[in-house]
């Protein structure tokens, strides 16, 4: 039985520590070829070391800083020459702390300016350099790392730079969603979004446009309508047996229906 990714090529930026690591091992055990790039050298040598010792995955490392246009543009190109192409980039990518100091009076000027740079200017950075490749493709997917900063109170410069993630996210998404491309947040963030929509009365519902955005509507039924249900907040106003019926979507394969073909 083949896996889910086989095939796919993916860059993964922070991909040294943390979220980013999580993602790029679980994206090679799923037997995508992926790239990791973060600023430190030795980190990405030593993740990669790890990955390979613990799923036998080879995972190519690249330096790269996201607050530098060239540096990103010769990300893109150094994966491009491996792989021969991009699928999958997830950008991730960011600075901790987002603020030293939780008072707007510690949301200093230079500070700020740097982790917009690095983190909302430095996804888009990405996302030009990276999506020819994946319009070439006629497919792509892009999954822009938020945090519940964008929806509460953090810090200033937190707050700021994940909701500008997220509206970054939604303007890129209804262009290039006609080349097959989906861009989107992880699930959990837009199901919390919803949420505190309808916990603080701002909307007491919403609308499914299959028009505007139809590559991403089956994941939005299959990923983030599950985690509306468990909490209460998803009303079946809907004919048919189940929101994919109604919505006229077809039937997901299940993995073995996949491995068959």
């Amino acid at each position: 039985m083949g896996h889910e990714l086989d095939g796919k090529r993916a860059i993964v930026t922070g991909g040294g520590t943390g979220i980013g690591y999580a993602v790029a091992l679980e994206l090679a055990r799923q037997g995508a070829q992926v790239a990791i790039a973060g600023r430190r050298t030795e980190v990405l040598a030593a993740a990669a070391t790890k990955i390979k010792d613990e799923i036998g995955a080879d995972v190519l490392p690249v330096t790269a800083d996201t607050g530098d246009d060239e540096s990103v543009k010769a990300l893109a190109e150094t994966v491009k020459a491996a792989f021969g192409g991009v699928d999958i980039l997830v950008n991730n990518a960011a600075e901790q702390p987002a603020q030293h100091g939780s008072s707007y009076l510690d949301a200093t000027d230079d500070w700020f300016q740097r982790q917009i740079n690095v983190k909302v200017i430095g996804y888009l950075r990405t996302i030009r350099a990276v999506a020819p490749l994946l319009i070439e493709n006629g497919w792509g997917r892009i999954i822009n790392i938020s945090g519940t900063g964008s929806r509460q109170t953090v810090s200033v410069i937190g707050s700021v730079r994940n909701a500008g993630v997220t509206a970054l996210t939604k303007n890129v998404a209804d262009e290039l969603g006609k080349h097959g491309i989906n861009v989107t947040v992880v699930p959990e963030q837009i199901a919390d979004s919803i949420e505190h929509w309808f916990r603080t009365r701002a909307a007491d519902g919403f609308n499914l446009n299959f028009d505007v955005f139809p590559t991403g509507l089956e994941l939005f039924v299959d990923h983030v309508v599950p985690l509306l249900r468990q909490r209460g907040i998803f009303r079946r106003e809907y004919t048919g047996r189940t929101l994919r019926d109604h919505l006229g979507l077809p039937r997901p394969l299940s993995r073995f229906q996949e491995a068959e073909q």
